[in-house]
């Protein structure tokens, strides 16, 4: 599982970006620190101008701990391959960040407030509840400003991958070859009639924003200067 998921970590970048950060949400909100002891402000990483806390990453870094351990994933557990994993998840987040920052996103208070309140962990009885709220965070070793400067930074990289993502589309050589396949005798066992078709066409138009997004944030890693401090992980 662990081979699977570095794989992808260098493969789809943006796509394991997304399903860490859910489980790294749900960790930071629903568990404790490990008894790590006094905040630490030693940089880790810089991407650019942005930099990674040993706070911040010691939180990733126990949450990657905590899901492999859940999964029963022994071989996971080991520090230099967490450790990198999680350093690389947070300096490609910044990336993201910088990316939104090149197009002029932003993100309003209300954009904020309202992902935030959507978080399962913070409601009770399907609403949500500023007290838990609070008492999470505290438990957690974090203020409410300290958890949104994080969180609406992540939603910021989030919506530069969206918009790469979404600004691309089949040309039409393109629609033309998804014809082509279209048109092939199929197995016995294959999905036929509207719905296989519209799929032949939703794969090749998630492969080529698969290959944007990646191209993307290729050409941003090349420009920006990202240092991690390996010997401070």
């Amino acid at each position: 599982m662990i081979k699977l998921l570095r794989e992808g970590n260098q493969q789809f970048p943006w796509l394991l970006k997304g399903v860490m950060i859910a489980i790294a949400l749900t960790f930071i909100v629903g568990m404790g620190w490990w008894g790590y002891g006094e905040s630490q402000t030693d940089t880790v990483a810089t991407v650019g101008p942005l930099k990674v806390s040993r706070d911040e990453f010691t939180r990733r870094y126990k949450n990657l701990y905590e899901f492999a351990k859940k999964q029963k994933m022994p071989d996971a557990i080991k520090d230099d391959v967490l450790k990198e994993m999680a350093v690389e998840q947070m300096a490609e987040e910044k990336l993201w960040r910088l990316a939104a920052d090149d197009m002029g996103l932003t993100l309003s208070p209300e954009e904020l407030h309202a992902a935030i309140t959507r978080i399962t962990d913070f409601q009770t009885n399907g609403k949500f509840d500023p007290e838990l709220y609070k008492r999470l965070l505290a438990f957690n070793h974090l203020t409410p400003p300290q958890f949104e400067t994080e969180y609406g930074a992540r939603l910021l990289g989030d919506k530069a991958v969206s918009i790469v993502f979404n600004s691309v589309a089949l040309t039409p050589t393109e629609i033309e070859e998804a014809k082509t396949l279209m048109a092939r005798p199929t197995s016995p066992d294959s999905p036929a009639g509207t719905s296989a078709k519209d799929r032949i066409l939703q794969d090749m138009l998630f492969q080529k924003q698969q290959r944007a997004v990646m191209a993307f944030r290729e050409a941003m890693r090349a420009k920006v200067n990202v240092q991690i401090k390996k010997e401070l992980l």
